[in-house]
């Protein structure tokens, strides 16, 4: 999916300062814990999220996410902003909640990049 028509879908606003019309978005994620992220999600994935702090663009690189969607409306600071900024990474904002926005990417054909992982919630 091109990144204009994700931005489109979600009525989104580009937070960064990057020209990424032409960016293809193989595929996406919702997680809030960036140990999650890092244990599931597969390379070249957007990743929607509700958490805006200058950890999720860290994660972003190792992870090799393509664009970071804040939901809900939610706005990172301007550290968060810069880093994303130098590490070329476009930052959205939309006020569609994680489980709408997700729905509405899946529904335009944009698969999931979650892979299962084998941890277990008992501990």
């Amino acid at each position: 999916m091109k990144f204009q028509k994700l931005v489109s879908l979600l009525e989104g606003n580009l937070l960064t300062d990057h020209n990424v019309d032409d960016r293809e978005i193989a595929g996406a994620m919702g997680a809030d814990l960036m140990s999650d992220v890092l244990a599931s999600i597969e390379p070249e994935a957007v990743l929607l999220t509700g958490l805006c702090n200058p950890q999720v663009v860290r994660t972003a690189q190792i992870a090799d996410i393509q664009t970071i969607v804040f939901v809900r409306g939610k706005n990172p600071d301007k550290e968060t902003i810069k880093i994303a900024n130098q590490e070329n990474i476009p930052l959205v904002s939309t006020d569609k909640g994680l489980f709408e926005a997700c729905g509405i990417l899946f529904n335009a054909g944009l698969p999931s990049f979650e892979t299962t992982t084998t941890d277990d919630c008992s501990d």
